[in-house]
């Protein structure tokens, strides 16, 4: 069964009193183009990240994001009290002893002092921790991979209303392949016997008609189109990972397709070429999708 490339997955865990977000958008492209925004205290294993993310969703334009949230109270950077009590003191006693007036608004020049605002010490990552957040990450992979899957349904339905047309459309192809030959020898005798005013040779027409006519013939380029649709159902049935092989098959049947319609010289048979096309293209740009 085909994926689409289309996807969206999110996790959370809670350890301590951390809560642990992990969020997974994929786009469709060409290869694995993957952006990465990564909470500080997790940095030293993007590398692993990175690989995990490769391996599972293959290919797409990924954007992975794990970020922590702490209640206001808990992440709050604490005050030095020792440290402003002791500024405060200082600021006094020069005061006093060079005479300069104290400042009127004593709680905001200290909080400006050096290092009142005590920094919040590095962490470091446990294992214990990261046993979580790997979990976590393998859990937003699984909800993105299977959102994938029911794009891939849907985009599976699509393709084979889409393939169920085309073949229709070739099939009616058949009823004006007889009456285009006996047009085209008609409408060349015609034009013979108003141009020439000598006879001719009926047999070298015969001849020259019968070459004509199998150059317009379209039997081979309406079996190869058969058998590319065919091709088309088997690789989709086939696994993911296909949409490339998909998209080259695609390619293969609007050849078949635009070399019958140059082959028509039938003005019906060229409309049912166009509506062909039409279905193909929105093949073509679902492919696109397809991972």
């Amino acid at each position: 069964m085909i994926q689409s490339m289309t996807g969206y997955g999110k996790a959370t865990a809670t350890f301590g009193d951390k809560k642990i977000n992990v969020e997974i958008k994929s786009l469709n492209s060409k290869a694995m183009d993957l952006s990465t925004r990564i909470a500080p205290l997790y940095r030293e294993k993007e590398m692993e990240i990175r690989n995990l993310i490769s391996k599972v969703l293959e290919r797409g334009k990924v954007d992975f994001s794990i970020w922590i949230e702490k209640d206001a109270a808990e992440t709050a950077t604490p005050i030095n009290t020792a440290l402003v009590e002791n500024y405060y003191n200082q600021i006094r006693t020069i005061s006093e002893n060079c005479r300069i007036p104290l400042p009127q608004d004593w709680f905001a020049t200290l909080l400006r002092m050096p290092d009142v605002l005590t920094k919040v010490e590095a962490q470091e990552l446990e294992e214990e921790e990261w046993t979580v957040v790997r979990k976590t990450v393998e859990e937003a992979l699984q909800r993105l991979v299977d959102f994938r899957k029911q794009e891939g349904e849907a985009l599976e339905m699509k393709f084979n209303e889409k393939l169920d047309n085309i073949e229709r459309l070739l099939e009616s192809i058949e009823p004006f392949e007889k009456e285009r030959v006996a047009k085209i020898k008609e409408r060349i005798t015609d034009a013979l016997e108003r141009i020439l005013d000598t006879d001719y040779d009926k047999n070298r027409l015969e001849q020259e008609l019968i070459y004509y006519i199998e150059k317009l013939d379209i039997n081979e380029e309406k079996q190869r189109l058969a058998n590319h649709l065919r091709y088309f159902r088997e690789t989709m049935a086939s696994g993911h990972g296909q949409g490339k092989k998909l998209g080259f098959i695609a390619q293969e049947m609007g050849r078949e397709i635009n070399t019958t319609g140059s082959k028509s010289n039938h003005a019906q048979m060229q409309n049912i070429v166009v509506q062909m096309k039409d279905e193909l293209e929105q093949i073509k740009e679902q492919v696109l999708n397809v991972m």
